[in-house]
């Protein structure tokens, strides 16, 4: 006999008895006239035997506990390329001022800060001196070498400022702000530097405080004329300026003064001094965060 599939099989017959339980019958019970009487059942099977009564004094053991194995899936494995994730990169907060008993610790405490300043005022090498001699990771990224990035089309503002040198330059200070979220998301400190003017929203300090976050600290770099004039004397390649775009440059960034920007000048300090003072700039900067 054939049973559909997946119905459940009928029980087994075993000699002298009829089908278990659940199943009719019916099908096999004669007639009232027909075939001899139907074989009497069995006697019924004799009830459990209730267990002799415990000794006294004897107590017993609790039943056995019957443990579910719980199945749970594997651990999924981790990847092995090498990947290390990072997290999301932010803009950076204002820092956290300290509390009045414990001097703020620059050269502890992750910090963003932008290095402003003329051409020849030793931005770069106050900013990659300062960067290395740092107790926690610090680095170094300067504007001019991200613009610079670009090979075929540069667009050198020594030849003008026009559309494509703003475009660039705008280009270039949206990814100083990414690569320095990312470095501050993981700890690392960032000094920034750049010619920022002071009579020139466009590439003011707001798309600086846009690009990286209000926590990023400016200070301002700015010798006497003479030693920019000196020190742009000894540049080479289209790092070195004119006399009279020198000249311009410094006089228009007089005009921090009275900014309430942080001022520093190292006319008389060589890099290890001015990377000192700027220590205890910055100290004063996390104590009382300037309003810009």
């Amino acid at each position: 006999m054939q049973h559909a599939v997946g119905s459940p099989l009928p029980p087994p017959h075993q000699p002298g008895h009829g089908p278990a339980d659940g199943w009719s019958p019916a099908a096999q019970q004669p007639g009232p006239h027909q075939g001899p009487a139907p074989v009497s059942p069995p006697p019924p099977a004799p009830g459990p035997v209730s267990p002799p009564p415990p000794a006294p004094g004897f107590t017993a053991p609790p039943p056995p506990h019957h443990t579910v194995q719980q199945h749970t899936s594997a651990p999924p494995t981790p990847e092995t390329t090498g990947h290390v994730p990072l997290p999301p990169g932010g803009p950076v907060a204002v820092p956290t001022t300290p509390p009045a008993t414990a001097a703020p610790d620059p050269t502890n405490t992750t910090l963003a800060v932008l290095l402003i300043g003329p051409a020849g005022a030793g931005k770069t090498s106050v900013a990659k001196y300062w960067a290395d001699h740092r107790r926690v990771p610090t680095a170094h990224i300067s504007l001019d070498d991200v613009r610079e990035w670009v090979r075929s089309g540069f667009a050198d503002p020594q030849s003008g400022w026009n559309d494509h040198s703003e475009a660039q330059y705008r280009l270039a200070r949206r990814t100083c702000g990414f690569a320095a979220r990312n470095f501050l998301a993981n700890g690392i400190s960032c000094i920034l530097d750049d010619a920022v003017f002071p009579d020139r929203p466009v590439v003011g300090l707001g798309g600086w405080k846009r690009h990286v976050g209000p926590g990023l600290l400016p200070v301002v770099l700015l010798p006497g004329l003479d030693i920019v004039l000196e020190r742009n004397a000894h540049r080479t390649g289209n790092r070195r300026l004119t006399d009279e775009e020198v000249a311009r440059i410094h006089g228009r960034m007089a005009g921090w003064y009275g900014s309430g920007l942080p001022i520093i000048d190292n006319s008389q300090m060589d890099v290890p001094q001015t990377a000192r003072v700027l220590d205890d700039v910055l100290a004063r900067s996390i104590a009382s965060p300037p309003q810009w």
